[in-house]
């Protein structure tokens, strides 16, 4: 009886999840976008088309989402680091801060729960999208990095609000960085690597507060859905190519107006929900 049910709920997880992948790495390869903020909408709405409990499904989603960045970001990492984008220096020290946020992260996503974990997201992306249409080229603060402690506090507030939304937060550590001169391929060489210290602690730690929960997906360790983990990861690395390639017949302004557009609906989709409209 139990395997009849296992089975039939994956009949309708995995084709949803393998078309999730196909999709996340199409829009991740054309946008030059992490995971997250196409993942946990993803997730988010295939879970819930699929009937599980909707308390749980904000959490899962993170959750998942951040154990697919760990492999995507570990891959993205080590190439910038073959090309000398990357500095060790610039990672510990927003790093350390990261690490910090993450676990603040993790303990105000199981203290205040899937709705709430809804609604900052959703308030977050409107966030992010305003984010990707300032050009940071435009605007300096400095030539070099502050000294400390303020790389550690913005890389504890980053850390936070990666872990909370399920993204590697290259959107937030990137702009910090160009902002007090560090080069933009640099910037998004170290904010790979720093995207690796949200997804390893902060899987973890969803994996660990969602030991107790029940009617989770099949498969699930707590809070990280590892029949959704193991499908997206090999499609969407298969797809991102794709999107990549058609990304350079456009420019990159149209593409963050395109990436903008998209975090606009996704927000709004997300209002609507927890307006119940």
């Amino acid at each position: 009886m139990f395997d009849t049910i296992l089975q039939s709920e994956f009949l309708g997880l995995v084709p949803l999840m393998i078309v999730l992948g196909m999709g996340g790495g199409f829009v991740a390869g054309l946008l030059g976008v992490g995971g997250g903020t196409v993942f946990v909408p993803g997730l988010y709405y295939v879970f819930k088309f699929l009937g599980y409990p909707e308390d749980q499904l904000m959490l899962l989603s993170v959750g998942t989402s951040l154990a697919i960045i760990i492999p995507t970001g570990i891959s993205a990492a080590r190439a910038h680091h073959k090309k000398g984008a990357f500095s060790f220096d610039l990672v510990k020290k927003i790093g350390a801060g990261i690490l910090i946020g993450v676990l603040i992260g993790t303990l105000l996503a199981d203290y205040l729960g899937g709705f709430a974990l809804q609604v900052i997201f959703a308030v977050c992306i409107f966030l992010v999208a305003a984010l990707v249409l300032v050009d940071t080229k435009r605007f300096s603060l400095g030539t070099e990095m502050p000294p400390m402690p303020w790389p550690v506090l913005v890389g504890s507030f980053n850390g936070t609000i990666s872990t909370i939304m399920g993204i590697g937060g290259g959107m937030l550590n990137v702009p910090f960085m160009t902002l007090y001169g560090t080069p933009v391929h640099m910037a998004v060489g170290c904010a790979a690597a720093i995207g690796i210290l949200v997804a390893i602690p902060g899987t973890i730690g969803f994996i660990l507060i969602g030991l107790d929960a029940s009617d989770l997906p099949p498969l699930s360790l707590g809070y990280v859905n590892m029949v959704a983990a193991l499908c997206i990861i090999p499609i969407s690395v298969l797809f991102a190519p794709l999107g990549a390639r058609l990304a350079h017949y456009f420019s990159v302004k149209a593409l963050k107006r395109v990436f903008a557009l998209y975090l606009v609906f996704v927000g709004i989709k997300m209002t609507l929900d927890i307006l119940n409209v």
